[in-house]
């Protein structure tokens, strides 16, 4: 009997089958499938999409077992892939999704069955950094609690939005809500909170040099503007990667998907398509 896995898990367009292509999308920090509102449709109608919420965001189970590493989430995940039988996996990963996205290629290709087939990676973390303040203030674990609990998640949300993308005048109440609401309860606060601890994985130098191995096409999205994990990471991981193509999206900060939906779908299916990403002009 399967074991049941602290996510929650959404599936849109085609079935599984034989040749079908199935996009495993895992979101960044602080958020959820939401993430995924405009990519999610245009992946449906060519493959079978599997939206994930990990442990500890969205509707995903919270429990309280201090398992909220980069290692742990990409376990599950890899854990979820098994128990479904995926095939043919793109993994799409955005910011610590795409560091998760990483570890979980990496899982995929010790098991030697051949699944993974493609990497999307939007503004992924890959590389030592500077955490961006967000992150650093949770890590004070006292702090970034009463500060969710008093000031109310809809406003550090915000406030942090605003701070992430090129135009803050463009974050909307809707988006607003769609990233704050899962973060009202006690237990999500703790989840986010545990998981900002574990940021940073211990072993990330060992797991750098194992990047290499990850040798399928790989599209790599950055905003120019990106100031949370910054274009050079992005630069330093298409180097990497030996079938890497790194997209530079202008007048972008951390949110690619969000802030220019047509443009980063454009790039998305062209890749897909097997042809050569460009960034569409401004």
């Amino acid at each position: 009997m399967a074991f049941t896995l602290p996510l929650h898990v959404e599936t849109q367009g085609l079935a599984q089958g034989d040749g079908v292509d199935t996009f495993v999308l895992l979101h960044g920090y602080g958020g959820s499938s939401f993430s995924w509102r405009v990519w999610a449709p245009a992946l449906a109608r060519r493959g079978h999409v599997v939206l994930v919420d990990l442990k500890g965001f969205g509707s995903a189970p919270k429990p309280d077992d201090g398992a909220y590493a980069p290692r742990d989430h990409a376990e599950l995940v890899h854990r979820l892939v098994l128990q479904r039988d995926l095939r043919r996996v793109t993994l799409v990963g955005h910011s610590l999704g795409g560091g998760i996205a990483l570890l979980t290629a990496l899982r995929l290709l010790d098991d030697g069955a051949g699944r993974l087939h493609r990497m999307v990676i939007v503004a992924g973390a890959a590389y030592p950094q500077r955490l961006p303040p967000f992150v650093a203030l949770a890590k004070r674990r006292r702090v970034a609690g009463a500060l969710l609990r008093l000031v109310g998640a809809r406003r550090v949300v915000r406030f942090v939005l605003r701070n992430i993308v090129y135009r803050p005048e463009d974050v909307t109440r809707s988006q607003v809500e769609g990233y704050a609401d899962p973060l009202s309860t006690p237990e999500a606060r703790a989840a986010l909170i545990s998981t900002a601890l574990q940021i940073q994985p211990p072993d990330l130098a060992g797991v750098v040099r194992r990047y290499p191995e990850i040798d399928v096409p790989a599209l790599l999205m950055w905003g120019r503007q990106d100031r949370v994990v910054p274009l050079s990471v992005g630069e330093a991981l298409s180097r990497a990667l030996p079938q890497g193509r790194l997209v530079v999206l202008e007048e972008c900060g951390h949110l690619p998907a969000e802030e220019l939906p047509a443009k980063s779908v454009e790039v998305l299916e062209t890749f897909l398509r097997g042809g050569t990403p460009d960034a569409p002009a401004s």
